[in-house]
């Protein structure tokens, strides 16, 4: 996940901060990159699934035997003062292999100088190019 911009790694830091905190299935590390009561909507088969970050944190953030990881590449940045958005295309990893992958689509605000999300939503499909 590289970005070309000083200001563009500062949008993707609570990005990272995220997967990260998914991938050791850290409750309070997933709650703390985002506002309180930011929306996550997970699109499967053209249905949405509708949760607060705090919901989703509880969620994956449970001890599983699994190891779970995800990866953006290539995102697109933008930023206007205090917004940004951030578009990505994933992929999402089980015990090293692709389990599904889609496009990643974060709004962001920056409080108090920090960059948190807002709302996330994804898409997730079984079709994944073979890396």
């Amino acid at each position: 996940m590289q970005a070309a911009v000083p200001g563009e790694n500062a949008v993707l830091a609570p990005v990272k901060a995220l997967f990260e905190g998914m991938s050791k299935r850290d409750a309070e590390a997933i709650r703390e990159t985002a506002l309180p009561g930011a929306m996550v909507v997970l699109m499967r088969d053209g249905k949405p699934t509708q949760m607060t970050i705090e919901s989703f944190a509880e969620r994956v953030g449970k001890p599983g035997s699994t190891h779970i990881e995800e990866r953006i590449h290539d995102p697109l940045v933008r930023i206007d003062n205090d917004l940004a958005v951030v578009w990505a295309p994933f992929v999402f990893l089980v015990d090293g292999k692709v389990d599904h992958c889609g496009t990643d689509l974060f709004n962001m605000v920056r409080k108090d100088g920090i960059w948190l999300i807002a709302s996330v939503a994804d898409t997730g499909r079984k079709d994944c190019p073979v890396p």
